[in-house]
């Protein structure tokens, strides 16, 4: 078993992306959900469900994105992990490759984009970047 579970959700993906797999299942938190939801919105995979397993169980049935055979996903890395925790405020938040990608966090008010933290004027734990 695993102490770090949004650094194993992120390698589920990862690894999904690396042999271009048409989609991922991960089991379910109401925090993978959120995460994934994100990637949703800002259009990193195309659709995210929750499902049921043979056992009864949920899992989030995440369908990878590609465009013209390559990922939408170039990177997705963990950035605060329970060994060093990463936080930040809403004013030095840094943007990912010069824009192109998103930083997620969690905050006081959920977990959110830099964009949206940014708007609210709220800063937190930096959970992962991707680009």
């Amino acid at each position: 078993m695993s102490i770090d579970a949004i650094g194993d959700f992120l390698t589920i993906i990862r690894n999904g992306v690396m042999v271009a797999k048409p989609s991922v299942k991960v089991p379910h938190s109401n925090m993978r959900q959120q995460i994934a939801s994100l990637l949703k919105d800002e259009g990193f995979v195309k659709s995210v469900s929750v499902d049921q397993d043979e056992a009864g169980k949920k899992v989030i049935t995440i369908n990878l994105k590609y465009v013209d055979g390559e990922s939408a996903i170039h990177e997705i890395t963990r950035v605060s992990k329970p060994s060093r925790r990463e936080y930040t405020g809403s004013k030095t938040i840094k943007p990912v490759i010069g824009g192109l990608g998103v930083t997620i966090l969690t905050t006081s008010n959920g977990v959110m984009t830099q964009n949206k933290a940014k708007q609210l004027g709220v800063g937190g734990e930096v959970l992962c970047t991707v680009w």
